[in-house]
């Protein structure tokens, strides 16, 4: 099973893949002439530009349930597989891939709210939404739409979700001794407990959860960097030089740290990928850019604040190893966990639990895998609180997937199936080794990246046009306001009927 998965993945995740989403990145930059840092304030402002309303949640709720599914385990876990994988070069491509990305976060997240339905008094949108509607051809816009939510059910229900479980049930063990059979089952049946309340409630708890864990966790980050202040100079440097084989011990594996950059980069902040319009389609707003602006700043949170966190923490306090193209280490800090019995060195949660010992426990100089300190406990559980909101996030967007398949006809049967498997997911995620877990994971996020990206290129005109209407209104001074016949976007039914209705309504 293993080295069938590693096979599809080799395929999936060929250089046609990293270099079809590094240049979509630079194209939609160029195209919006760099309006990620032409707009930074307006982003910062557009988050707490909205308020829920009976249908739709907030901004800032999207956000932090865009959030809760792009600040999971890949913000700790994958940024040290990145550096284990492709040295600290990798964290480079990792920002390189966040910047341009937010430009396809854009265009995506604008699709999915020009694009959005009002089904059963909530808000619903997505990729498959805005494939069946943009495409001029309904009949390949249909089949492409079905193709992607079946793919993305299967990948965010049952792919996904292994990933996150085994690393909070892996920092679990290391901080608490728990076994993962136990971690699994509380973790099914408190997901449980959240996914049956639906979107408002996932909402409530991402907004509440995500701020302040993210916020606790870059602190933590900075007060390490503080420590070592004197070392922030040499670390930028090496993390530079290695990105360009300038660092003669990481030039064999510059490929393979460009290709893993790109991979855990779009793998955490999911610029791309498909997920982020899931949330964004939900918020109420009074024109799609608006969304679309404050989905590129999460990109931002995601990768250039949190993963650069773990990053500078595990640099730091050189809590890390490098596997060379050869299979071995040519860097050996001695830093390993072990599973059932296996000594496993690519660090998982175990290199940002040993920087934070090394930087707060006195006299902690060295890593001793028995030690059990402030690092250990603090990755639990941050992982815990990270982990656990992707896992609701990614249960939202595969229900909203569901939703679409079902149309209008709601089938509660379906929907109970679907919770349960997530759930079953979860559980087998906690017991199931952590290579095959990372691997069924970059096979969803692939397959969901493939599709939604050639998408997005292909429909990308609309979105451009609301970019470019929401620039002008806001030039002549207006609170921009969609209006899609004008720009002559067709097949925008909410904003052509519901959102009238709902303006003279109140």
């Amino acid at each position: 099973m293993e080295n069938f998965v590693k096979y599809l993945n080799s395929i999936i995740w060929s250089n046609a893949l990293i270099y079809l989403l590094l240049i979509t990145g630079v194209y939609f930059s160029i195209r919006m002439r760099f309006f990620q840092v032409r707009l930074f304030k307006e982003m910062i402002k557009q988050m707490f530009g909205s308020n829920k309303s009976a249908a739709g949640i907030s901004s800032f709720q999207s956000l932090a349930v865009s959030l809760a599914g792009r600040v999971g385990t890949g913000n700790i876990a994958g940024v040290a597989t990145a550096i284990y994988i492709g040295g600290p070069g990798a964290v480079f491509w990792m920002w390189l891939v966040a910047f341009l990305g937010s430009g396809s976060a854009f265009i995506e997240s604008t699709l999915g709210q020009i694009y959005k339905v009002k089904e059963n008094g909530e808000y619903r949108g997505g990729p498959a939404f805005y494939i069946e509607k943009g495409f001029k051809n309904k009949s390949i816009g249909k089949w492409y739409a079905i193709t992607f939510a079946i793919s993305t059910i299967l990948a965010c229900g049952l792919l996904l979700p292994g990933v996150q479980s085994n690393s909070i049930a892996s920092a679990i063990k290391s901080a608490f001794d728990i076994k993962y059979v136990y971690t699994g089952i509380v973790l099914a049946l408190l997901l449980g407990l959240v996914i049956f309340g639906g979107i408002k409630n996932i909402a409530k708890v991402a907004e509440f959860v995500v701020p302040f864990m993210a916020s606790a966790y870059i602190l933590v980050a900075l007060i390490i960097m503080g420590l070592n202040y004197e070392r922030i100079p040499e670390i930028f440097s090496l993390i530079i030089s290695s990105a360009f084989g300038l660092k003669a011990s990481f030039a064999g594996i510059i490929g393979a740290m460009i290709t893993i950059g790109v991979k855990r980069g779009v793998y955490s902040n999911e610029a791309g990928q498909g997920t982020g319009p899931h949330p964004s389609s939900a918020a109420e707003v009074s024109h799609p850019a608006k969304q679309g602006l404050v989905q590129a700043f999460s990109v931002y949170v995601d990768t250039l604040f949190v993963c650069s966190a773990t990053a500078f923490m595990i640099l730091i306090t050189g809590m890390y190893n490098v596997k060379g193209a050869d299979g071995n280490l040519i860097v050996d800090n001695g830093v390993y966990y072990v599973q059932d019995g296996v000594k496993h060195m690519d660090g998982s949660p175990t290199y940002t639990q040993a920087a934070i010992d090394k930087a707060f426990s006195s006299g902690q100089e060295t890593f001793h895998p028995g030690y059990v300190g402030t690092g250990s406990y603090f990755v639990a559980i941050a992982l815990f609180f990270f982990a656990f909101t992707t896992l609701m996030a990614y249960y939202y967007i595969a229900e909203t997937n569901l939703a679409y398949l079902t149309q209008k006809k709601r089938e509660p049967v379906l929907l109970f199936l679907l919770k349960l498997a997530i759930m079953a997911a979860v559980y087998l995620g906690c017991v199931r080794a952590a290579t095959i877990a990372w691997d069924l994971g970059d096979m969803g996020v692939g397959i969901m990246a493939w599709l939604n990206v050639i998408a997005i290129i292909i429909l990308q005109k609309p979105a451009l046009l609301a970019f470019k209407d929401f620039e002008r209104q806001r030039k002549e001074g207006k609170d921009p306001v969609f209006s899609p016949t004008e720009l002559g976007i067709k097949n925008a039914v909410f904003w052509e009927n519901e959102y009238g209705k709902s303006e003279k309504n109140n």
